[in-house]
């Protein structure tokens, strides 16, 4: 009878034993799974060099599937520390190219120094603050961090973080 009893309890053990370890490898495998793969955090970074940007000059590129817009200010712009960056002695703003009203894309005025919003009317200032129609926030600043005259997408920064919390 004690015999019986003490297999009974080394085979309890044993299958306990080996529940566990086989629960804490399914779960590294389930972590594993979600951490999203080196390709897609790789892509999740842009890098742009900045250095042959002439004054006034709006660029625009994509950033995770959406637009995002470079501006050079120039003297003639108001300045607006608060929302722009200085790279190598010159002020920039980057901000998500996509109207905080409806999501639509704003075309740059050049002559009236302003983003437009041809779906509603809404207007937005050199430095993507609302100043007419729809829209009822700036336009949204991506997270970036500049590195020498290069502006890394993807990456928050001191500068970014800086300007969020001041923004």
């Amino acid at each position: 009878m004690l015999e019986s009893q003490g297999r009974r309890s080394f085979i309890g053990f044993a299958f306990g034993t080996v529940a566990a370890v086989g629960g804490a490898f399914s779960l590294v495998a389930m972590k594993k799974t979600w951490d999203p793969l080196p390709s897609v955090r790789a892509a999740g970074f842009t890098t742009v060099d900045l250095s042959g940007m002439q004054e006034g000059e709006l660029r625009t590129i994509e950033w995770r599937k959406k637009p995002i817009f470079i501006l050079k200010k120039s003297s003639s712009m108001p300045q607006n520390p608060k929302r722009e960056i200085s790279i190598d002695n010159s002020p920039y703003v980057v901000l998500i190219g996509l109207c905080t009203h409806l999501g639509c894309i704003p075309a740059f005025s050049a002559s009236e120094q302003k983003f437009k919003c041809a779906c509603h009317g809404g207007e937005f200032n050199t430095d993507g603050i609302n100043t007419f129609g729809p829209p009822p926030r700036p336009l949204d600043i991506p997270p970036f961090k500049i590195d020498g005259t290069k502006l890394v997408l993807g990456e928050e920064g001191p500068e970014y973080q800086k300007m969020i919390a001041e923004a």
